[in-house]
Formats: structure tokens, sequence, C-alpha cells
């Protein structure tokens, strides 16, 4: 029986093994009523697996279930699906979406929950004939958005809309659950400009305020100790650490995950200078038709064998830019590379001239998610530029050369230290860390002259995140391959590149080398802010 004292939530004794790989290790957790905890890990530490275990995901039964005890205000539940989870009033908003493109915000909010009206066909022929009711779905899809307390448009299509406002559509529907007690954002930030992340911040303060409980999970650890009353860190499946938000700070927490000082490479790094070096790429008069990226007029030229960061708010056109040029969206406007026009619109003659792109969507544009690592890291250059394979009968037949290919896998997951069982492993069972160190190592195995990436440290924990950035200025050097990296965090590109360039309202508000102040830079980007 459960009493005032008893917590909503204990996790006790948790326990997990995936094939005979241990995972998760005598986990205890407890959550009370309007409590936040911060549960951070490095990727792979067993935070994902912890919260399918609490939502009953389905992945979990079919890998022979799991150990140890859950209970929800004093009784154990033993879920056998998700929807069981949401009936007791736990909520969970994924770190990639589960939202349908073709309907509309109000739509998504109430999926397979939509009120209806009775009419004279569907007392005759029963309720499947029974309509829908528009009026009262607007309400509560307007409910819903109010107490997440960020506006967003009910009525805007899913796949017009920019991901930040995704992210927020999907917590709006869990807050539309009138028995919600227990939300579990995973990386619910990562997609988020500083300004929507404030946003939900105060969101998650005022959910909290109300009594429902949180289990936010972000590699953000400033966001942690901002909204957090605990913060749980995990480490190759235990905890090893459980502390006051209030009595901790960011150094140490990245101790706890990591075991060990992660220092910054920031400082002591070589910044060249490339402002008079060849231009291999000039971008003139771009224009990008990019839901929720304005991209207007940018003119740009990048030097050969630099490392150039473009950086700015959110909807600025930052995102656009690469888009448009390896022809994802309809654009417009003139791109020369070493010399020669690069039609737009034309994905293939991108490709063709040596460009290769890490998108920021990794599930939708990167990975294929149901195959092994090695088609996932071979398949373009095999596509594209026929490696990987051997000929037989003078040229006749193609076939794919395995070992080659096994090599060239091998090869990434050690250097970019990928967790995975091996090289056979599906892309979708892979953390999201490792799944974008997985992208990151497709477009290593093109060996492009010119590579686009695009937020290559989303969602990915600080030990991974230092290891990505310096894998990039690794190829860079190395192989001379110049590189444009497009993030939302002006400390990763102080810690990359060699310029930075500044998109606000659609167009490049200037350029910086990388030794410009946080200052400087900022004041770039509030400068044609639309």
């Amino acid at each position: 029986m459960s009493n005032e004292n008893t917590p909503l939530l204990q996790m006790k004794n948790i326990r997990k093994d995936f094939f005979g790989n241990q995972v998760l290790t005598d986990i205890n957790l407890s959550l009370n009523a309007g409590e936040v905890i911060g549960l951070v890990g490095e990727n792979g530490a067993g935070k994902s697996t912890l919260m399918r275990i609490l939502f009953g995901a389905n992945m979990i039964r079919e890998t022979g279930g799991y150990g140890g005890e859950v209970l929800i205000n004093g009784e154990v539940v033993n879920f056998a699906s998700p929807f069981d989870a949401i009936e007791a009033g736990i909520g969970m908003v994924h770190q990639e979406f589960s939202l349908i493109p073709g309907f509309v915000t109000t739509e998504n909010i109430l999926l397979n929950r939509e009120p209806v009206r009775k009419n004279l066909v569907s007392e005759v022929f029963g309720d499947r004939m029974n309509t829908l009711n528009r009026s009262e779905m607007d309400q509560r899809a307007a409910n819903a958005i109010e107490l997440m307390g960020v506006d967003i448009d009910r009525n805007m299509m899913i796949s017009d809309m920019p991901v930040g406002h995704k992210q927020f559509t999907e917590i709006a529907r869990e807050l539309s659950k009138e028995q919600l007690k227990l939300l579990i954002l995973d990386e619910p930030t990562a997609v988020l400009t500083e300004k929507e992340a404030e946003a939900l911040l105060a969101s998650i303060r005022g959910m909290a305020s109300r009594g429902i409980a949180i289990i936010f999970i972000t590699h953000r650890l400033q966001e942690i100790l901002a909204v957090c009353d605990r913060v749980v860190v995990m480490r190759d499946g235990y905890v090893v650490n459980e502390s006051a938000a209030s009595e901790t700070n960011v150094a140490e927490i990245t101790k706890w995950m990591v075991g060990r000082t992660v220092e910054s490479s920031g400082g002591a790094r070589e910044v060249r200078d490339t402002s008079n070096g060849k231009t291999i790429l000039s971008v003139e008069k771009l224009w990008v038709d990019m839901p929720g990226e304005t991209v207007r007029n940018v003119n740009l030229e990048v030097k050969e064998g630099e490392i150039l960061g473009i950086g700015g708010l959110a909807g600025q056109g930052k995102l656009g830019i690469p888009n448009g040029i390896m022809g994802l969206y309809q654009a417009g406007g003139k791109v020369m590379f070493e010399g020669k026009e690069i039609p737009l619109n034309a994905p293939r003659k991108c490709l063709d001239s040596s460009f290769a792109f890490v998108s920021e969507d990794r599930r939708g544009v990167g990975l294929l998610l149901d195959e092994t690592l090695e088609w996932n890291i071979a398949f373009p250059a095999m596509q594209i530029q026929n490696k990987f394979l051997k000929y037989y009968l003078g040229g006749l037949v193609k076939w794919r050369d395995e070992k080659a290919i096994q090599e060239v896998t091998e090869k990434y997951i050690q250097e970019l230290a990928i967790k995975c069982t091996s090289s056979k492993q599906k892309a979708k069972e892979l953390s999201g860390g490792n799944q974008q160190k997985v992208c990151l190592a497709k477009a290593f195995a093109l060996t492009p002259r010119l590579l686009f990436v695009s937020e290559p440290t989303r969602g990915i924990d600080v030990g991974a995140k230092a290891l990505v950035l310096d894998a990039l200025k690794k190829f860079n050097r190395e192989n001379g391959v110049t590189i444009v990296i497009v993030s939302s965090e002006l400390e990763e590109l102080r810690s990359s590149c060699d310029r930075i360039a500044i998109v606000s309202g659609g167009r490049i508000a200037g350029i910086l080398p990388a030794t410009a102040s946080v200052e400087e830079l900022g004041t770039l980007m509030l400068s044609q802010v639309i």
C-alpha cells in the first residue's frame, strides 16, 4: 500500500543483458511527484535501456525481459507494452520523432485519442462511422500547447515544420493525456536552439510545479543544473553517483560520467589564417526553400583545406545552406567548385563532384536503420565511386568485396570508438551518439574533396563530442579535405574551425577567425535577425 511518503516511482535492482552482454547492473532509482531528476551518462551507459524498461518497450520483452522490480506508488507493475505504461500515467518523448508527416500539429497531438461526434449514420452502423469533433480537438491541442508554455502553430503540417517545433509537438502530445504523472524526456533540447531550449526548461519547471515528475536525459549539463532537483549519473550500466543538483557542477558530473577529466582541446589548438587561401567553393546569391529556415541571399567563399564553421540562431539559414547546396531542398543561385559550376537541385551531381554531407537528420537522411554497420558505411562509396567491388569476366560482372567492406568498417569502428557488438550489427540497435559516428564514417569512406557536416555533435555526450570533433580535425589535416561544419554551439565551432561565418536573416552577416570572442560572434548573430 502507498502512503504520503511513498515515491511515485521506484526502480529496484534493475538488471538487463542483451544476448549475454550485461548492459544494466543493479540500478536503483526513485522519483517523487513534482520532482525533476537529470539522468546523464555517456552514449552506451544504459540510460535509454533503463527508460525503455520503465516505458514497457517491446524490445525489452523480445530480448528476454529484465531483472528487478518497477513500482508505481508503491505497487509493483509489469507493463506488457507502452500502452500499459501510458495507462499508468507515464509519458515518454523519444530522442527520435514519432510523428505522422502528412498530419497537422493538432492531429498528431491527439492521435488515437480524438474526440468524436455521433451522427445518424453512426447510430445505425456503429461507432466506426462517428466523425471527428474538430472544435474539441482544436481546444484540447490548444490547452496542451498552453500547458507546455511554448507557442506552436496547431494547423501546420508536420512535414513543413522546423525540427524544434516537432519536438514541442511530441511534448504537447504527452501533456494532452489527462492521466500524465511522469514524463520521460530523452534528449529534448538536442534539436532546439538556445532560445527554444530556455523555453523548454521554463516549461519543465511549470510541469513540475503542477505535480508532474520528470526524468530529463540530456548531454547539456548546464541545463541539468538549471532545472533539476537531483542528478543521477550512469556509467557502463551502473549508477555511479547521485547528487543534489545544487551541490555539484559540470566538471564533477563530467568526471563521474567518463571516469576521467575531459579536457577541452580549445585552448592549445592551432587556428590557421586561411583568408588569403585559394577559393575552392564559392556561393553566390543562394536561396533555399527549406521549411523553418531562411536562406535569402547567401554569398560565401570557402578556402581550400580549411575548416569553416557556419553558426547563427535557429531559422536564420545556417541549416538551409548545406541542405540547399546538396540538393535536398529547392534552391537557386550559383555554386562554383574548383572553377566549375555545380548545378543545384541535383544531389547526384554534388556526390559526383566529390562532395559529402552528414545531415542533422541522421535517421531520416543519414542511415539505413535495418542494415548492418558494414552496409551503412560502405554502400554510398560502392554506389557512387565503385569502391569495395570486385570485377569478374573482364569487368562484365561486379560483386561486393566483403573483405574490403569489413576492413573499412572495422577501421572506423576503431578510429571513432563506435560501441557495437560487431560490424554486422544493425544501425538501429546503436545509441544515438554511435549512430552519429556511423554517419561520419560513411562520409569519411567517400574520401570527399569537400565535406559538409551539419550539427555533428547533436545529442551526443561530452566524451564522444570531443572524439567526433577530433576525428573531423584529423580527417581535415591528414587528407587535406575541406570541411564546412554547421553548428548551433558556438564553442564547438571555436574549438574546431579556422574561420566562422555567421548567418543572420538569411545572409552571411560576417566571417571572423575562430579566435574571435563570443561577444563579437554574438553581435553578428543578432545583426540582421528577422
